[in-house]
């Protein structure tokens, strides 16, 4: 029988990741920029509610934003032009995710100097993403009452990692069999610190309940 070696490169991926990540941290962090990654499956309606957040932002912050997608700067001229902060598009090669080393390259092409928030709208998925680092402060995650209650069983540690996690389009509730407080009990049976927020970016439900997380927790990274 023919010997087969096999070789474990995992931990040191991640390894590798994790310390570029920590290096993005305390640099945004010592020129007094709040880094948050925003994650999300696709159609969960991450742009539009990053338009609607940063327009209520940008009067008292410096704000910048990436976008993550496969191809198209769509995503990043949407944002460029509804709110006038600068956005700039990342095309990551068609994988699944991004990761720290990938948005360490990304910096230093984006002036972030001067930035009270940089915002990271990662790409669609709700597996890969999770997965890696990115060097952000702070994690937030999308899971729009179309996706169904039933997505923090299916994909734990999307939920387990993230810090925010934003119950979105909850204009739609009559529409759709979405128990939102099952979907808080299941979020919470995974990760008992997350905080949750049901927000509509078309009525306005829940957006000055995130400006204040954002402000607040902002405030306690850079001090």
């Amino acid at each position: 029988m023919g010997e087969v070696k096999v070789i474990e490169i995992n931990e040191s991926i991640f390894a590798d990741n994790d310390s570029t990540a920590q290096e993005i941290k305390l640099r945004l962090k010592d020129q007094g920029t709040f880094f948050i990654n925003v994650m999300s499956a696709p159609g969960s309606g991450k742009t539009t509610l990053l338009t609607a957040l940063i327009n209520r932002l940008k009067g008292g912050l410096s704000i910048g934003e990436m976008d993550v997608d496969i191809k198209t700067s769509l995503d990043a001229q949407r944002v460029a032009d509804a709110t006038g902060v600068q956005s700039i598009q990342i095309h990551n090669g068609g994988l699944c995710h991004i990761d720290a080393d990938m948005v360490s390259r990304a910096l230093k092409e984006y002036d972030t100097a001067g930035l009270d928030l940089l915002i990271l709208e990662n790409i669609g998925n709700l597996v890969c993403p999770a997965e890696f680092d990115t060097g952000a402060h702070k994690n937030i995650m999308l899971l729009s009452v179309p996706e169904g209650d039933d997505k923090p069983l299916k994909y734990p540690l999307m939920f387990s990692v993230s810090d925010l996690v934003l119950i979105t389009k909850t204009d739609t509730m009559d529409f759709f069999d979405f128990d939102i407080e099952l979907a808080k009990k299941r979020i919470l049976s995974l990760n008992p610190g997350a905080s949750i927020i049901p927000v509509s970016a078309k009525t306005g439900e829940g957006l000055d309940q995130v400006i204040e997380w954002i402000n607040k927790e902002k405030d306690k990274t850079l001090k």
